[in-house]
């Protein structure tokens, strides 16, 4: 009888320590990869000293933002060198439309798997004239990409949340939202900015949720805000001459008001709940994950953000 017992006893642990196995599965690590728009001065100043740097902090990859007057058989042999794995590069929509062939080419010689368009001129916006037109685009610059093995992504910034109204349709919906139903995802992935998905007053775990398997890429930002922002807080968009002098005239006008705040922080310093944002993209299929610091904060040079970014990310990483 005490063997009975204890037999059942055994055959009870095992059994419980399987399920336990099975409700904990090993999740993949996701790699990281920089945008090297965050370090861009220093990737001007000395390029390859700079990938050295960012493969010493701990990235596995880099999505790039200009080659800087390099080729792209010098900066693939780099990448070869160093062990770093180039999976992107941010190119602006006017750049492919004037030479689509080139830029696919470039980039394929350095071994990039995806091209994104960073961003849109205001006309090419949900609300624009040129919406339509940019939609297009993207289809006829997918089909070369698609033609030469790579893959086509869109980075969002806060604009693309307007509601698009279609003509007046009854039921609007935000215009990145269109733009993806209305390009099918072998046209167009999504590389989602989870700093603009957030700022512009979105859940980013329900964006990656929604996009899952269709988001092979995603841009982990932290940021703080407070108070109402008067002017966007990203360059590169829109008529930057015409807002700096609208800013201007609002800062004339008002007096002893306290200025809102807006600064891009490290990964962990800001408003973002990255250990939710990482457990989304694990369950979402994310094959990468790239940390971007538009301006550096706190105290800290760009280098140093980028650093202290990817070493509290590895940490959640493991502790997950």
């Amino acid at each position: 009888m005490k063997r009975i017992f204890t037999l059942l006893a055994v055959v009870v642990c095992a059994t419980t320590l399987f399920s336990c196995s099975e409700e904990k599965p090993v999740i993949k690590e996701i790699p990281v990869a920089v945008q090297l728009y965050s370090v861009r001065g220093e990737m001007e100043s000395d390029f390859y000293g700079t990938l050295k740097a960012v493969k010493q902090m701990g990235y596995d990859g880099v999505e790039f933002a200009g080659l800087y007057g390099n080729t792209p058989e010098q900066v693939k042999a780099w990448c070869d060198e160093l062990g770093l794995t180039p999976i992107s590069a941010h190119v602006p929509l006017g750049d492919m439309l004037a030479d689509m062939d080139k830029v696919i080419a470039d980039y394929k010689t350095i071994g990039c798997e995806y091209i994104a368009i960073p961003w849109v001129d205001a006309s090419r916006h949900p609300d624009g004239p040129d919406f339509w037109t940019t939609l297009q685009d993207i289809k006829d610059i997918a089909k070369k990409a698609n033609e030469a093995g790579i893959v086509l992504l869109y980075h969002n910034h806060d604009f693309e949340f307007k509601l698009f109204h279609n003509n007046g349709r009854k039921h609007p919906e935000p215009g990145l939202d269109f733009m993806y139903s209305f390009l099918t995802p072998e046209e167009l992935q999504a590389e989602l900015d989870l700093c603009w998905v957030k700022y512009a007053g979105n859940d980013p775990v329900s964006y990656i949720e929604k996009y899952a398997g269709r988001v092979p890429v995603l841009h982990f930002k932290d940021y703080y805000v407070e108070g109402e922002q008067a002017e966007k807080p990203y360059e590169l968009i829109g008529d930057e001459a015409a807002e700096a002098e609208a800013t201007t005239e609002v800062a004339e006008e008002t007096t002893e008001v306290a200025a809102p705040v807006f600064e891009f922080r490290p990964l962990g310093s800001g408003v973002q709940d990255v250990a939710a944002l990482l457990a989304a993209a694990e369950k979402a299929e994310c094959q990468w994950i790239v940390i971007e610091q538009d301006q550096p904060s706190m105290g800290l040079t760009p280098m140093e953000s980028i650093k202290q970014s990817v070493e509290y990310l590895k940490k959640i990483q493991k502790e997950n």
